[in-house]
């Protein structure tokens, strides 16, 4: 493949894997690579060469405008002042997605939405797996998605965030789904609209478009090679009796699906429609549905022996989430619901008809707890994840749920959604956390 980087100043912004991934790709192709990282300290600074160039603290206006080429961290938005500057001044603008993509060889599913993404980015991973393929998944999950290309996959599986589909122009998946669309990042566009056209960006160029039937906002915005629907009724992968179906063909059973759940069957009939239009055998994707357990962190049930079911879906991180995870649930007896965090200037209000119930109790915290009390009459405000475990603990009965399904990112009191999830399991077990 012919170097086109050759001799090219190339400024990556934003250190961490995915910089570092940006580095390693431009290592053998004779470019002239420098580093901005607006942390003082970035992540992996220790593992970045000495020879490299390296700013920090903010931006460097003239080394942006003397580069060929931008790569830039999907965290920071286009739309930065210094950023624009470039693009006005000609400078090409891409994210690590879009270098991927020029250079990728095998096919690519890509998968978006606000919610559900990694469930079934790793669930078609799985039904490639069992199918004997060899499978690279990246992108927004696990690793960079330029650390794959050494990898000699038959099928590249990525999760892409909006973020990253601002920045990426050359994807031409075999099979493209924005899962859903619901309020998320609304700190960072201007309307949901702007959000949902980011994430629509995915289909340009795709060979199959797979929209959800329930959710119009999925749908793409021109026309398509082929428009393929998942849905509960009238569509082409549809759930009937608890059998999941691909057209008038029977798949499977829900009840030998491992992961359950409403909002799961869901994300399975997605699965199953992305690894269909791939070529994916059926019997791999059957297998998949049968092995596949599901995420950490994502509606994971936590095992303790006082009989109360403690739930870990700290995963969710916005408001679409936490209505997924409420919708159809059953609960025995009361269900104590942790809510809280940054809520990135969401709109909570579509919570309030699903926790306004009398066995509801809203434990709210954070930076946003303050709001999200507002939701129920019902609901209780502290300053903690802790705190609030703490106050509920002694009201617990068997039949009980504790639930961390928070609508709201963490890093206000932790690292990350990870962090918060291990905090509640380990207080959950009675554990010092």
């Amino acid at each position: 493949m012919q170097n086109q980087y050759e001799n090219k100043t190339i400024t990556i912004i934003g250190l961490g894997k995915t910089g570092l991934s940006c580095v390693d790709f431009f290592a053998d192709k004779n470019a002239k690579v420098q580093v901005i990282d607006t942390r003082e300290k970035p992540a992996g600074v220790e593992q970045l060469s000495k020879e490299i160039p390296l700013h920090t603290g903010g931006l460097n206006l003239e080394w942006l405008l003397n580069s060929d080429l931008i790569v830039i961290s999907p965290g920071l938005a286009l739309a930065t002042p210094e950023i624009q500057q470039a693009i006005n001044a000609g400078v090409e603008v891409v994210g690590d997605i879009e270098l991927f993509c020029r250079e990728a060889t095998a096919p690519i599913i890509a998968i978006t939405g606000s919610n559900g993404k990694s469930t079934v980015t790793t669930l078609v991973t799985e039904m490639a797996k069992q199918a004997g393929i060899k499978v690279g998944m990246g992108g927004n999950i696990g690793v960079p998605a330029l650390s794959l290309l050494n990898g000699d996959y038959a099928l590249y599986v990525l999760e892409l965030s909006s973020f990253q589909l601002e920045t990426t122009y050359s994807l031409k998946a075999v099979a493209a789904t924005v899962l859903n669309v619901s309020e998320d990042h609304m700190d960072r566009y201007d309307s949901l609209a702007d959000y949902s056209a980011a994430k629509l960006k995915i289909y340009n160029n795709a060979e199959n478009v797979i929209v959800n039937g329930e959710d119009p906002q999925t749908y793409p915005e021109q026309a398509v090679k082929k428009l393929i629907r998942f849905a509960e009724h009238n569509a082409e992968y549809s759930l009937r009796n608890g059998v999941l179906y691909a057209e008038e063909t029977a798949i499977i059973g829900t009840k030998q699906v491992l992961i359950r759940g409403r909002h799961n069957e869901m994300n399975a009939l997605a699965a199953m429609a992305l690894a269909d239009a791939a070529g994916i055998p059926r019997e791999g994707i059957v297998k998949g549905l049968q092995t596949y357990g599901g995420l950490a962190h994502r509606f994971q049930a936590v095992p303790t022996q006082d009989g109360v079911r403690w739930v870990n879906d700290s995963k969710a991180t916005n408001v679409g989430s936490t209505v997924a995870a409420l919708n159809g649930l059953e609960v025995a007896g009361t269900l104590y619901l942790l809510l809280g965090g940054d809520g990135k200037a969401a709109d909570f209000s579509e919570l309030k008809p699903l926790v306004n119930k009398p066995n509801i109790v809203c434990y709210c915290f954070g930076q946003d707890g303050a709001e999200l009390v507002k939701l129920s009459s019902q609901s209780v405000l502290v300053e903690t994840m802790y705190e609030a475990i703490t106050s509920i603990r002694p009201k617990l009965k068997s039949g009980d749920m504790v639930l961390l399904s928070p609508a709201c990112a963490s890093l206000d009191q932790f690292k990350n959604f990870e962090e918060r999830g291990d905090i509640f399991m380990a207080l959950a077990r009675g554990e010092k956390a």
